[in-house]
């Protein structure tokens, strides 16, 4: 049958796809719908058609599910950083429990029954770190604000729901800066760190030239008017890319760091260091991933992609030694002067490639009791992979971003000597298609 586009068609909601788009099937071809819940009936008009699938948009909602809900975001159907707002929040947590078992079964070959999503109560203001991209209109007038799904315009808005109140508020006052004082053409991101605990605030301005138009009037009024904000920096970045960050960083007023509360431990946080960014959910998430690892004071813990060392330490209070991974130089400095202001001697941290530095130790004879991984979105190389296998920890706690990864990796690890023994989803960011999930494996015949 020939599919024309335009044309329109009535149809039920029968399923989600991996990115919460509803799947409806009509006359023998299989659509994907934004914006729609499974058991709804709707009016569709055709937006595109490949060999074996087609793409639609809602003109009408002729029946809709009690899960549905009305976004809270004035152009949540536009911009791109949240996905799932139509959904209440059980739904949410069932889709994503739902998207952690489709990975094991398709990709792992696994079946697994994960446990219910730990879910946070008020799923709204979470985000303790926002990255805004800058631009100018056909007018010339300044937009900030998300991309559009698949796209590099930018859709404007004052404030998200997401954010906390007091990043909308410096970013309000930011697009002001800059549209009377500043050169909105030399303003590529805003990025805010916000310490929930501590209150402490990092306002990083990346910047595509030198030197920064309005400097003088940017930090005089944003010191002014938030006593928060302890520290104001410029990037440099001239990249041709999508990466976010500069190489050239100037402190323009403060201190290059913050510092937050996790667990009851102080933690310093920089520019480029990465650090969760929901701070609620993300003591679950440690607190979780320490339980799986069952510490009782004897063990050696390699703690691998650790970042600033935010989980080792946290674990080093029950363990006997705390060994950390972490590519990024100034992370692993950050983790160092970390273990010096909590006082803790029995973590060490080291600068390099997982796989290689895995193998590295593996090769000096280091055996840990558990190893805590927490790989970037790409997951485990093989490498990484190979060396765990070679240092044989009973325990491997597994922290994952992206179930796809996490499933073929623990299929890996399940054909060299481990039994999956627990998949706990978490959801660090709710609204939006992203599930974290913390895994425990144990070594068979241990």
């Amino acid at each position: 049958m020939e599919w024309a586009k335009n044309t329109t068609f009535i149809a039920e909601c029968t399923d989600y796809t991996f990115d919460g788009l509803g799947i409806v099937r009509y006359q023998g071809m299989c659509f994907f719908v934004r914006n729609l819940l499974v058991g709804e009936q709707a009016e569709i008009q055709i937006m595109a058609v490949k060999k074996n699938r087609g793409y639609g948009r809602v003109l009408r909602l002729l029946r809709t599910s009690p899960q549905r809900t009305a976004p809270r975001c004035p152009v949540a159907g536009k911009c791109g950083g949240c996905q799932l707002q139509h959904m209440s929040a059980d739904l949410q947590a069932q889709f994503k429990r739902q998207r952690v078992a489709d990975c094991f079964r398709r990709i792992g070959r696994m079946e697994v029954q994960p446990l219910p999503v730990i879910t946070m109560q008020q799923p709204w203001h979470y985000r303790n770190k926002v990255q805004v991209p800058v631009g100018v209109d056909s007018q010339g007038q300044i937009r900030m604000g998300y991309y559009r799904t698949h796209s590099h315009d930018i859709v404007d808005w004052d404030r998200c729901c997401l954010h906390s109140e007091l990043e909308n508020e410096i970013l309000l006052c930011l697009r002001e800066l800059i549209r009377r004082h500043g050169n909105p053409e030399q303003f590529r991101h805003i990025l805010i760190k916000h310490a929930f605990v501590t209150g402490q605030v990092m306002v990083v301005l990346i910047v595509n030239q030198q030197p920064l138009t309005g400097q003088a009037v940017f930090v005089e009024t944003l010191r002014r008017r938030f006593p928060q904000i302890r520290s104001i920096l410029m990037q440099l970045n001239q990249r041709q890319d999508n990466v976010i960050l500069g190489d050239q960083q100037t402190v323009l007023w403060g201190d290059s760091t913050i510092e937050e509360e996790l667990l009851g431990l102080r933690f310093q946080i920089s520019a480029r260091a990465f650090y969760q960014i929901n701070p609620l959910q993300t003591a679950k998430l440690y607190q979780t991933a320490l339980d799986f690892a069952g510490l009782t004071g004897s063990e050696t813990l390699m703690d691998v992609y650790c970042g600033t060392g935010t989980i080792g330490l946290c674990a080093s209070r029950q363990a006997k030694r705390v060994i950390g991974i972490e590519i990024v130089p100034s992370a692993v400095e950050d983790a160092r002067r970390n273990a010096l202001r909590n006082g803790i001697t029995n973590a060490e941290f080291y600068c390099g490639e997982a796989g290689e530095w895995t193998e590295k130790l593996r090769k000096q004879g280091v055996q840990p009791d558990v190893a805590m991984v927490d790989p970037p979105r790409k997951g485990l190389d093989e490498k990484t992979l190979n060396a765990l296998e070679g240092m044989n920890p009973q325990r491997i706690v597994y922290v994952s971003c992206d179930p796809a990864t996490l499933a073929r990796d623990c299929a890996w690890l399940c054909a060299h000597g481990y039994q999956l023994e627990r998949v706990q989803p978490l959801d660090m960011f709710p609204a939006t298609l992203h599930v974290e999930t913390i895994v425990l494996l144990q070594k068979l015949n241990s």
